[in-house]
């Protein structure tokens, strides 16, 4: 890389909702933004996790100088407990950032030995070959930073996840003094969060929520309030305290992250609530339902989390029915839907009523719409742009609200994991690309590829077809007959002449072979699975697993 250029190589999150990495590089030097994971779809089976790739990181981890957060949320921090695991590098962020990731790394035995460093708002930190400025902004987690690079190349910015919400619960705004000052001395690139850019309109505040909890509260004096909501959205979780204790409600903690986040945000007096009007949860049942509130994990219809077992009727203490009004102070996150739903109906057929934020007002995104977009681009002015964080439609959109903010097309580049730019005097332009594919976690098989996660597929699909039959090597001839066993496939009448097709089809192929003097197993165990997959595939438009036991005696 020439002198006076600044390469980024993106490693997750264009393209997907989660799995934000970046890595940031300079004079040989490299600085890793963000380490996060995503969710698995409902049809990846068995996948716990899904994280970038870091395999090129890992290959060049004598030049990787520091991690920096912006936040603490998992799509940001998750996958750290993997990756310093390879790269043991100090880890910079706020200080709830750094409790949220540190508690995580804790719970994985990874954290014994990292340097986790402390930053303040609009702290200026010599990092690698980087000068990084911590710039506060709002979103749905407290103490979020935008970050600031002074580089060979100019100024970068990274504006982490944001809003611009005027009246947050902390009254920390998004500086936008210290953005419009960046800007009047020059932004070389912006790298900027699309989530929301086909919205447009400005994204509701944070205090608006609160006030749509408490009607709610106050129509319902003699019910049990039961607000799910992510662990970290501590201003959410500080706004329904509030309104817990106007009504002289006890609150109840559901969910280890809940507890966890609450305990920490206490001590860093992020979140201010009187240890008398907690209640432990095996303690709930003295209480009238309209005495008590529940704060739980679980929004996203996580299987494990608190408000799923309480759908189900699994959670010890507590047990949801007709006295009980269930929020959903979330909306959910792309891919989470059918989860989602699948807790609500449980829910209902508990007798709980349930509230969403598709019939109440009870969730307020954390990330810019376009209108706060438009603001952020005029307040930083850049010279160049990059979209990030994002599905790719988002980006596409954000692509075009900065061109339509005067930006020329040719300083805008939209971008897809693995790719690499660089930025100049003289502009910016494409780099090249990295290996930044879906790395997956099976909690119990460790990682995992595409192949066996596409075999599970086929499995949930189209089943199992187990072929077996006897050959006599001596007589060159079948001893046994030609049998199928199936899983997961529907035995009806069609099913029957199929499978009556397949095993003529295999012994006809087995036979064929013996009489050309072939009696190898192996040889024999492809050309059964061969005949039947081709009739089954050119025929029927079936692709079970194929598994052949020929037994050659």
């Amino acid at each position: 890389m020439a002198k006076g250029h600044v390469r980024v190589t993106f490693l997750g999150g264009l393209g997907e909702i989660g799995r934000n990495c970046a890595a940031i590089e300079q004079d040989g030097r490299i600085v890793v933004i963000d380490a996060g994971l995503m969710f698995p779809e409902p049809n990846m089976y068995g996948v716990d996790l899904i994280l970038p790739d870091f395999r090129w990181l890992i290959e060049r981890k004598d030049r990787v100088d520091a991690i920096v957060l912006t936040h603490g949320h998992e799509d940001h921090t998750g996958a750290l407990r993997y990756l310093v695991k390879d790269i043991n590098v100090p880890i910079y962020g706020s200080a709830l950032t750094l409790g949220f990731a540190r508690h995580r790394l804790s719970e994985a035995k990874v954290a014994k030995d990292l340097t986790f460093i402390e930053v303040a708002d609009g702290e200026r930190r010599r990092i690698g070959p980087f000068e990084v400025e911590f710039i506060p902004v709002t979103h749905s987690v407290p103490s979020a930073h935008a970050l600031a690079f002074r580089t060979s190349a100019g100024i970068v910015v990274h504006s982490g996840d944001f809003k611009l919400d005027l009246t947050p619960i902390d009254n920390r705004r998004t500086d936008v003094a210290r953005l419009a000052a960046l800007g009047d001395e020059g932004v070389s690139l912006l790298l900027c969060d699309s989530t929301n850019a086909e919205e447009p309109g400005f994204t509701a505040s944070e205090r608006s929520v609160g006030g749509a909890l408490r009607r709610l509260f106050l129509e319902r004096p003699e019910r049990r309030m039961v607000i799910a909501c992510f662990a970290s959205h501590i201003h959410r979780v500080q706004q329904i305290m509030d309104v817990a204790k106007e009504q002289n409600r006890k609150i109840v903690l559901m969910g280890r992250s809940m507890e966890a986040n609450v305990k920490l945000a206490r001590k860093l007096n992020i979140l201010r609530v009187d240890a008398a009007d907690l209640l432990d949860l095996e303690n709930i049942d003295r209480y009238q339902p309209g005495e008590v509130c529940v704060i739980c994990t679980g929004s996203q219809g996580e299987p494990l989390a608190a408000l799923a077992k309480l759908s189900r009727g699994d959670a010890r203490y507590m047990k949801v029915g007709a006295d009980d009004t269930v929020v959903l102070s979330s909306h959910p996150i792309p891919g989470n839907e059918w989860t989602v739903g699948r807790v609500i109906d449980d829910l209902h057929r508990a007798a709980a009523e349930v509230i969403h934020s598709g019939n109440e007002p009870v969730h307020a995104s954390g990330h810019a719409r376009q209108g706060e977009l438009r603001t952020f681009h005029q307040l930083i002015r850049p010279k160049n742009f990059v979209p990030v964080h994002g599905e790719y439609r988002h980006m596409v959109h954000h692509a075009e609200l900065a061109t339509s903010m005067g930006l020329s097309p040719k300083h805008v580049l939209i971008c897809e994991d693995g790719d690499q730019i660089e930025v100049s005097a003289t502009g910016i332009k494409r780099a090249g690309q990295v290996p930044a594919g879906f790395h997956y976690i099976d909690g119990s098989a460790g990682d995992l590829d595409e192949r066996p996660l596409e075999e599970r597929r086929m499995l949930a699909e189209y089943g199992v077809l187990q072929i077996s039959a006897g050959v006599d090597a001596k007589q060159r001839k079948l001893v046994q007959p030609v049998r199928l066993t199936l899983r997961g496939w529907f035995e009806g009448e069609h099913d029957r002449g199929l499978l009556d097709a397949v095993t003529h089809e295999v012994r006809s192929a087995i036979e064929s072979e013996l009489k050309e003097g072939k009696v190898d197993a192996e040889a024999l165990n492809k050309v059964a699975q061969r005949a039947a997959g081709r009739l089954l595939g050119q025929k029927y438009r079936r692709q079970p697993v194929l598994m052949a036991a020929i037994v050659v005696l």
